[in-house]
């Protein structure tokens, strides 16, 4: 199994999934502005969308989409119980915020990364994360983790996602129960351990 990522891109979320399983797996860093890898690989060859993260199972099938890769990674090992069982409503309600993540966070920070992005349409981008941002405030108010008391493949996505307000010039202080979810998945071994290999891939 290998895992193309980008440093401090979407592709840590799968990132520390791995690690958090203890999966074999190798990863290997893509420059997205070159589309070169580490190795030197034209990257457009492995993946014609251009962009991570990319799974390479031990077979050769390609598996790309965050939100999709952390779920298979999940079900390879499901003991570790980073996603509930298939048919649970805690496994819709998983992919519930699976999908929030990836399409009213993940989405909505794009916009800042652009260069051309107008300064008049940038701060309606930050106004409406924020309205986001309250959201899960909210739901954080009485939990450790987006699904309870129980680390899932969902916090490794909103943590990387979070990761970019630092970037982006978004004060999160508004929001104390996001800074402190933020802080406390920072501290976890695994996602350390993803932090400092992706790190040293700069």
């Amino acid at each position: 199994m290998k895992l193309y990522f980008s440093p401090g891109a979407c592709s840590l979320a799968p990132h520390i999934v791995i690690r958090e399983l203890g999966l074999d797996a190798e990863v290997e860093a893509v420059n997205l502005g070159t589309k070169v890898t580490a190795s030197g690989a034209d990257f457009r060859a492995i993946n014609a969308k251009g962009y991570v993260p990319v799974l390479v199972l031990d077979d050769g099938v390609l598996l790309t989409e965050g939100a999709v890769i952390v779920q298979y990674l999940a079900d390879s090992k499901p003991e570790a119980d980073l996603l509930a069982r298939p048919g649970t409503l805690e496994r819709y309600r998983t992919q519930e915020w699976l999908n929030f993540v990836a399409s009213e966070l993940h989405k909505g920070f794009s916009p800042l990364f652009r260069k051309d992005c107008p300064a008049e349409w940038q701060a309606v981008v930050r106004d409406t994360l924020k309205t986001r941002f309250q959201v899960v405030d909210g739901h954080l108010a009485d939990k450790a983790y987006l699904m309870g008391e129980r680390f899932t493949v969902v916090d490794a996505y909103l943590f990387t996602v979070l990761g970019w307000a630092r970037y982006t010039h978004l004060d999160l202080s508004a929001y104390p129960n996001v800074t402190a979810y933020q802080a406390r998945i920072g501290e976890r071994p695994a996602v350390r351990a993803a932090l400092a290999v992706e790190k040293a891939a700069r």
